[in-house]
């Protein structure tokens, strides 16, 4: 594996790319994506892929044509690393007890929102794990300045990235770490990423690390991984955030489910231990397997008395599980950019908590092995689907993904696409379907065929040098076009679908 993806891009563009096949006309949106591309500055660089700043990629769709824009988010970060005040990061840099203490308690949260693109109402936000947001223009990608919400509601010092929206209601759920004696993991819900409600809290001794988490429209879901820190021990231990965490197998996995309306743990059950990044998607049913029914969203009402489906008895999520925690430290750049990566990827598993009076219980399914940023399609939140889109991976990983892959998790059924010379990213499923509600923008019906849409990625061309944007059928994952992007876009994290831009 080469160092292309993991290079910083100093080149910002603004261009229509050539197209080789054909767009559907229906494809009239823009696909943001958003991730790490500037890894060294001002003569010091990071250590790792997650803590390169942030640029943001918009690909538009017009009547089968395509333009290209790329942005640097102009954030504090930004700025000083420019101005030669070194980079840092979740797992860069050496803080000293002072510093750790001013950064968490007094100074404004890291900006470094290099991870993923929301749309809060008419505002566009760029997201990381720390409770600060930064708003940008989703027409010129320009930086507009930080977005905090209202702190009279319990909050903490670090943030789930991946919000999760209710088809319902068009909400934001999500939750916050606040380090103490005890900590606790705080649960929100959000309109506008300025002010929300607070759901529910979770003491807890040693809190974990969790990048993402399960809704359903009775419950969070928070899967609390063995991976753990001493809120002490990370304010007075030297070195980057992530060296404060330790592996611990011996507690197993704690998945943790409140209700969303009391805010109370209704469940806590735990299995085997595993670490993961991303769920792909979860949703309730009954004990013969049958969903919950659903809820009209045009009769959901606007407070905390809203009707929504009955609860099932039993909650299904879906998670990319890896064995342990190793693949934290297979992601700095000295074994990217070397190739040295030798870890197990990840696999899809399904895990069934069934939510009983004499207490939960779990089962594991593993539903395809050898995958990493699993998604599905956006009319699927929260409901049963069938499609997991991912990039494929060998067991274990000796390079970066050259193939994605469709996986039915219905019948184990797969297809798989390769790049053409080089390796590819996120698969981002786009439905066909015009929405049929304004809250939750890139729902079709349920009645539509679940993969009737395209998957867009991007694909580093090696040989070329360059980028391009793969369009994949939807059905039957053949490649029905791609663009030329005029360089090397470095490896991302993830991109959002918005079809009214």
């Amino acid at each position: 594996m080469g160092t292309l993806g993991f290079h910083t891009l100093d080149t910002e563009a603004d261009a229509e790319l050539p197209v080789e096949g054909n767009l559907p006309t229906w494809l009239d949106g823009s696909l943001i994506r958003n991730g790490p591309a500037l890894f060294e500055a001002a003569g010091t660089g990071v250590d790792h892929w997650f803590d390169g700043l942030a640029m943001l990629h918009r690909f538009s769709f017009d009547d089968g044509r395509v333009r290209y824009r790329n942005r640097f988010l102009r954030t504090e970060s930004y700025e000083r690393a420019r101005g030669g005040e070194g980079l840092d990061g979740f797992a860069t840099g050496n803080a000293s007890v002072a510093r750790k203490l001013k950064s968490l308690l007094v100074d404004a949260p890291y900006d470094n929102t290099n991870i993923v693109a929301e749309r809060f109402g008419d505002r566009y936000l760029a997201l990381t794990e720390t409770p600060r947001a930064v708003a940008f223009d989703p027409e010129t990608l320009d930086t507009l300045g930080h977005v905090r919400y209202d702190r009279d509601e319990p909050h903490g010092q670090l943030a789930c990235a991946h919000l999760q929206r209710d088809p319902w209601t068009g909400r934001f759920v999500s939750f916050e770490t606040e380090f103490g004696r005890p900590s606790r993991y705080h649960v929100f819900e959000t309109d506008d990423a300025t002010s929300r409600r607070h759901v529910g809290s979770v003491p807890v001794d040693e809190p974990a690390y969790m990048h993402s988490f399960a809704l359903t429209p009775n419950y969070v879901v928070l899967t609390e991984f063995p991976f753990v820190v001493d809120p002490l021990e990370m304010l007075t231990s030297a070195g980057a955030f992530v060296d404060a965490f330790r592996w611990t197998p011996e507690r197993g996995t704690r998945f943790v489910v409140l209700d969303r309306r009391s805010g109370g743990v209704v469940a806590t059950t735990t299995t085997e231990a595993f670490f993961g990044f991303h769920h792909v998607d979860a949703y309730e049913r009954d004990v013969q397997g049958r969903p919950a029914p659903a809820g009209d969203p045009a009769t959901v009402a606007d407070d905390d008395t809203d009707e929504r489906p009955r609860p099932g008895s039993e909650l299904v999520v879906d998670v990319e599980t890896v064995p342990d925690a190793e693949s934290l430290a297979a992601l700095s750049l000295e074994r990217l950019r070397s190739g040295d990566l030798g870890v197990f990827g990840g696999s899809l598993d399904r895990f069934v908590l069934s939510l009983r009076a004499d207490g939960a219980t779990v089962d594991h399914e593993r539903l395809h092995d050898g995958t990493s940023l699993p998604t599905a399609s956006p009319a699927r939140r929260c409901r049963p689907y069938r499609y997991a889109y991912a990039q494929e991976t060998d067991q274990p990983v000796t390079e970066w993904p050259t193939r994605l892959v469709k996986v039915d998790v219905e019948t184990g059924e797969s297809w798989t696409h390769r790049a053409h010379d080089g390796h590819v990213g996120e698969p981002v499923f786009v439905p066909r379907t015009e929405p049929n509600d304004p809250r939750d923008v890139g729902s079709p019906p349920l009645d539509a065929p679940e993969d009737d849409g395209l998957v867009l990625a991007v694909e580093l061309d090696e040989a070329a040098g360059h980028s391009w944007l793969v369009v994949l059928d939807g059905e039957s994952f053949e490649e029905r076009a791609r663009a030329a992007v005029p360089h090397a876009i470095p490896f991302d994290f993830h991109g959002r679908y918005f079809p009214e831009l």
